[in-house]
């Protein structure tokens, strides 16, 4: 140890975490009062065939597993990343993080069981924040897309009928059809879902669930207008339908206030509610929170039961710290001001550079603009050619349950600072 700390003019805190950061990757031993070894190398195991798993497996693979995850790659140093879904890391509080996450590794009993539904404290946090419901009637969860997964799970059987608006979330679309769900879309526009056609749909055919994003939707950025929020509480009633509102944006408001979340005005137990917090902290902190009333609680408490039992108590206990802080309004409003500044400064350059392309609607918050080609225009050969000129942008095909109806992309300001937007447009006109 100290040969190396001579060597390389380091403390010997840096060595003691390298020889850490060495024995987890297996490639020493350490071995208390006798020193550090070099590992030996593993044994190299004979080729195996393994072509016997194409047939068991047969042809049912994840449904668009290959999209989703292809938002979450990380491109190279020199591409400029405008696909994604999460803070860059320059917006991400980290010493505030660290902060609440020391003091809860304090906390006496922080490593044992937490309840199921949740520790108490951080329910009353979501509670509050989503409005209308009490504490008992929340469960939180390992992250939204795990929320997503148990109440569509739960409030169908396989083989129902459920109503996506187009274009929506592909994550949607995968969970409805990996339940083996048939899928109806319905259209929405700069005003949300299009209620009129809902109705029509649900007279020709009988759905369980409509699943909406009603504030600042992905990938549009509409906002659902009173007149339709009204209309979608009609047919919810005289359907007998569950609404499954996924408010994973509400805390990336840009021009606010935001309008109040649609389960706070349901008085009948059709809305479910799944508010997240991850999007707008860090793409670590895998916190949500499901909401629910009567038997549609009891079945998702099942549900979240056999997933994972519980939420780690260390996540939650640093969470409702920082959550509960001045950190907390503070990040927020930081971040409404660097998202407003880069949504503006994106919607001008794409002005200046690309006018044949139409943003249609300017969305007041979230992280995501979307952007219309010009007819005729392939946007998966725009999105591989723009990646050939180093700039990742993701086709609009991929939000489209069915059919679409014109080629868009969706351009993210979430992950990346201004300048590089700007110069991710250059690249993406080039490519047009």
């Amino acid at each position: 140890m100290r040969e190396l700390q001579r060597e390389h003019q380091v403390s010997p805190l840096t060595v003691q975490r390298v020889v850490r950061e060495l024995a987890a990757e297996g490639l020493v031993t350490v071995r208390p009062g006798n020193g550090t070894f070099v590992a030996a190398a593993p044994a190299r195991g004979r080729p195996t065939d393994l072509a016997w798993q194409h047939a068991a497996l047969g042809g049912h693979t994840p449904p668009d597993a290959s999209r989703n995850l292809a938002l979450l790659e990380a491109p190279n140093a020199e591409t400029v990343r405008m696909s994604g879904g999460y803070l860059d890391q320059t917006l991400i509080p980290e010493r505030a993080l660290a902060a609440a996450m020391a003091r809860a590794m304090r906390r006496t009993g922080v490593w044992g069981r937490p309840p199921i539904e949740g520790l108490a404290s951080l329910r009353q946090w979501f509670a509050r924040q989503i409005g209308g419901f009490d504490p008992a009637e929340v469960l939180v969860t390992s992250g939204g897309q795990s929320a997503l997964s148990m109440a569509i799970r739960a409030l169908t059987r396989p083989g129902d009928a459920v109503v996506l608006e187009t274009p929506t979330y592909p994550g949607f679309m995968s969970i409805a059809r990996s339940h083996g769900l048939e899928i109806h879309p319905v259209p929405a526009d700069e005003h949300g879902l299009r209620t009129d056609l809902l109705e029509n749909v649900l007279r020709a055919r009988t759905a369980r669930l409509v699943v909406v994003q009603p504030l600042y939707a992905n990938p549009t950025g509409s906002v659902l207008a009173q007149d339709r929020r009204r209309e979608l509480f009609d047919l919810a009633r005289r359907h007998s339908l569950f609404v499954l509102e996924d408010d994973y944006a509400r805390d990336l408001t840009i021009d606010g206030p935001p309008p109040p979340t649609l389960a706070s005005a349901d008085t009948g137990g059709h809305v479910v509610h799944v508010r997240s917090v991850t999007k707008s902290i860090a793409p670590s902190v895998r916190l949500a929170a499901l909401a629910a009333r009567g038997p549609a609680l009891a079945r998702l408490r099942a549900a979240k039961t056999l997933d994972d039992f519980f939420v780690s108590g260390p996540v939650q206990e640093a969470a409702v710290d920082f959550l509960s802080s001045p950190a907390y309004p503070r990040h927020r409003r930081e971040v409404a001001r660097e998202l407003g500044r880069r949504r503006d400064g994106l919607l001008t350059a794409l002005r200046a550079r690309l006018p044949e392309c139409a943003v249609e609607n300017v969305p007041r918050g979230g992280m995501h603009l979307w952007v219309r080609l010009p007819e005729g225009v392939d946007d998966n050969e725009v999105a591989a050619r723009a990646l050939s000129a180093g700039v990742m942008v993701a086709a609009g095909s991929a939000w489209f349950p069915a059919e679409r109806d014109r080629p868009h992309l969706r351009l993210t300001y979430g992950e990346t600072p201004l300048p590089q937007l700007v110069e991710g447009v250059r690249r993406l006109a080039s490519v047009l």
